[in-house]
């Protein structure tokens, strides 16, 4: 017997976003921050490099390296991509726009997997509205579709997507595998064959992503779910629950087979301090990276707390929890907890999407009110900096950025501005929208976080792109350094992490080796000590500091530049 249902909701108000408007939407969310920018420091062009290694074979492809040094995450999958993009993509592409292009269809996945995953879990027969006395209410699908959009419109309002959604880094590679494993276990009883295939995809990518533990443990979850959930679903399009099952978990044998042949396994667990810093600096992370969707979240579990806590499993509600619970555990364990709770946000996204048939209109006010204020301030300082930058009127944002970023010599771009101007005044009317009469759609919540979201993403990705490759990468520092280097012939290193080895090897052309090899390099780039001094190892007999380059607008990005000295 189905337990109470919260959601009322009438075939009006389950109208669907139009396709189109939707589509571009998503394209105007996706493609800024793939094209036109330099890798960003520090996993951003550090993930670059260990592809151009692969490219030219100075690296092994089931071992990758960059002058030696492993990646931090053992991951193969997403540099694999990466690469394999760089060989095959047209000579007239630049090596690191073709880099991105499998993660920007990653991103495209991740989006998708959260619609279709949201979609599924809404026609399940316990997600369904409340019946009508003499009708009138929601038809399964277009409920289905309109909590779709909602949810899609929830993950792209997260404020933790921008940057980490836009990187080639494996964490987006986790995101888009997580993606389809999340609408493969939603879709079960509905597309048997399917979803084992997307599932056996998305468990075995996620391994070969570098996070083969969360993909045993979001799919284990998943069956248990599955199993608990089949006999009270009288849906006969999957009947062979336990069959299915069997087929995943020899899926889940395969992934786990690759991971330990090519030692993807790894301990990762760190235990938490308990502390009030460590439990502090999680809960910041956890509102702002996952604002709004958290509180939608929270009160979807509150309203459907009946079919939630019940005997029986819902299991539109169940498989989003588990995903959550999973991805916070997680992310508590972890040294990486923004990238880790990256994978979360589809899950959240579905949460909060069921949030939405349940919420008063005073609630849905309060947001919009709250969003309209917030985004259009964000808006508006993006815009004021950016005209400060080129004016030097207001005067303090424009001193502000010269003390920032000192040396940095803005410039106009025309159809950065076209397009900055479109998306405002799109912004514009979506307001005027959002506050006149359509107020049927269950999704009209999340209009204005998600588009709020996408203007700031866009804005800064347009008006500020080239403050933000002046500060966020490493080609200020490389181009400074390359200045004392003459000739440069080949340089050795010591010390330098991996995103500045691939910005050196990438963006300044050299030819890098480590001080141990047996190479006689008449050049020693190495980072300096906490006393700014040389590292112990570097012989003071056979080098002599050059110079100390700091990069212009981050002092803690420093290197020193050593000559060799010649002896007879």
């Amino acid at each position: 017997m189905n337990q109470p249902n919260p959601a009322i909701v009438s075939q009006s108000a389950a109208r669907r976003l139009p396709h189109g408007a939707l589509l571009l939407f998503c394209l105007a969310y996706l493609l800024p921050g793939f094209l036109g920018r330099d890798g960003w420091k520090s996993a951003d062009v550090s993930a670059l490099g260990f592809m151009s290694e692969l490219v030219q074979g100075t690296s092994a492809w089931l071992h990758p390296t960059l002058v030696g040094l492993t990646p931090e995450n053992s991951a193969l999958l997403p540099y694999w991509l990466g690469a394999w993009c760089m060989q095959w993509g047209p000579a007239w592409m630049p090596a690191d726009l073709l880099a991105r292009l499998p993660f920007a269809l990653l991103l495209a996945l991740a989006m998708a997997g959260s619609w279709y995953g949201t979609y599924y879990l809404a026609r399940s027969p316990r997600a369904q509205p409340v019946a009508f006395a003499f009708g009138g209410e929601a038809s399964p699908k277009d409920y289905a579709r309109a909590m779709a959009d909602g949810g899609l419109l929830a993950l792209i309002a997260c404020l933790g997507l921008g940057q980490l959604g836009h990187e080639t880094t494996p964490a987006l590679a986790q995101l888009g595998c997580t993606s389809l494993l999340f609408y493969a276990l939603a879709s079960l009883p509905f597309h048997r064959r399917t979803s084992i295939a997307s599932a056996c995809i998305g468990v075995v990518g996620l391994a070969l992503s570098g996070a083969p533990t969360l993909s045993l443990l979001f799919l284990a979850g998943g069956l248990l779910i599955h199993l608990l959930d089949a006999p009270a679903n009288t849906d006969e399009r999957d009947t062979l629950p336990v069959q299915t099952a069997a087929v995943l978990a020899g899926c889940a044998l395969l992934s786990s087979y690759l991971s330990l042949r090519l030692d993807l396994w790894h301990w990762k667990v760190e235990i938490p301090q308990a502390s009030w810093a460590e439990f502090n600096g999680a809960m910041q992370l956890l509102i702002w990276f996952t604002w709004p969707a958290w509180p939608l979240a929270l009160w979807t579990v509150w309203r459907w707390r009946r079919q939630l806590f019940s005997r029986s499993i819902s299991r539109h509600l169940a498989l989003p929890v588990w995903f959550v619970a999973v991805t916070l555990g997680s992310t508590l364990t972890t040294s990486a907890p923004d990238r880790t709770l990256l994978l979360g946000l589809p899950a959240f996204a579905a949460l909060a999407a069921f949030a939405l048939p349940t919420l008063k209109r005073q609630v849905a006010a309060l947001i919009d009110w709250f969003t309209l204020l917030f985004f259009c301030g964000c808006a508006f300082t993006i815009w004021v900096v950016w005209i400060a930058m080129l004016t030097g009127y207001p005067s303090q944002p424009a001193a502000n950025v010269q003390r920032l970023a000192p040396g940095f010599e803005p410039h106009f771009s025309a159809l950065a501005f076209a397009i900055a101007l479109v998306a405002t005044m799109v912004w514009a009317w979506l307001v005027k929208w959002r506050v006149g009469r359509h107020r049927a759609a269950i999704w009209r919540s999340l209009v204005l976080p998600a588009g709020g979201a996408a203007l700031c993403w866009l804005l800064l990705m347009t008006l500020w792109m080239p403050l933000l490759n002046y500060t966020q990468s490493y080609n200020a520092l490389v181009n400074h350094t390359l200045e004392q280097l003459q000739p440069s012939g080949c340089v050795q290193t010591q010390d330098l992490g991996p995103g500045k080895i691939a910005a050196f090897s990438y963006y300044g052309k050299l030819q890098l080796m480590p001080l141990q090899s047996q190479a006689r390099c008449p050049w020693l780039i190495t980072e300096p000590r906490a006393d700014l001094s040389a590292p112990t190892v570097v012989d003071k007999s056979q080098w002599t500091l050059l110079a100390q380059v700091h990069h212009p607008a981050d002092g803690n990005e420093t290197v020193l530049i050593f000559r060799r000295i010649q002896t007879q």
